[in-house]
């Protein structure tokens, strides 16, 4: 079924790995961060991403927010195989197209810092403008088994684990580009939007196999 027995852990841990896998993907959003903590700083490369997670947390809600309104629907047995092997293959093609994806920074680094919240701002303004990243939240939550109606205090805590997730990554990345920046670059970028491509890839071909088979 649909709707497993789950508590509010379990919820909270798929939502951070929705959360880190939604936001992974060098795109606009994430060259710009790291082009920021570059340029910056760390806290403004991540204040960046941490407005990135904010439009996330929108998208993901307004994602499982429909799905709950099929639930009638999609908790059927047939209908939760379906979208489960739907999940897959959404997931193996946003893995094939982060995997051949050529990342470019949205603009010019400016010569201004500004404040952390502008800069926190514009993360959010450009991945909202993206409103695609649904299929891909559509995706994960239908593999994952994400949205669990009338349990309110569980499916929270999973959102809290999507924005949870997004922060872990920004926070990684960030540390990470603050201590190695010097080394970074668009190829850099590049090969890291491969590697991601390929375990989103493996991992969906590994859900596919798992849904045909065992459900």
């Amino acid at each position: 079924m649909w709707i497993e027995s789950v508590n509010a852990i379990d919820l909270a841990v798929r939502g951070i790995v929705v959360g880190i896998v939604a936001s992974a993907p060098m795109g606009p959003v994430g060259v710009l961060t790291v082009q920021r903590t570059l340029n910056k700083g760390r806290w403004y490369g991540f204040a960046t991403g941490l407005g990135a997670a904010l439009s996330d947390l929108i998208y993901a809600l307004m994602t499982g927010l429909g799905m709950s309104f099929m639930m009638d629907f999609i908790e059927k047995p047939t209908t939760v195989f379906y979208l489960k092997l739907l999940g897959s293959i959404l997931l193996f093609c946003f893995g094939a197209y982060t995997y051949c994806i050529k990342p470019a920074p949205p603009h010019k680094p400016s010569g201004k810092r500004g404040s952390l919240w502008h800069n926190m701002f514009t993360g959010f303004a450009i991945t909202v403008s993206n409103p695609l990243i649904i299929f891909l939240f559509l995706a994960l939550f239908a593999r994952v088994g994400f949205v669990v109606p009338d349990h309110p205090v569980e499916q929270a805590l999973g959102y809290a684990g999507v924005v949870a997730g997004a922060i872990i990554w920004w926070f990684c990345l960030t540390t990470a580009l603050n201590r190695i920046g010097s080394r970074i670059d668009m190829g850099t970028i590049r090969v890291l939007n491969r590697l991601l491509g390929l375990l989103v890839m493996v991992g969906s071909l590994v859900g596919l196999l798992y849904t045909l088979f065992r459900d």
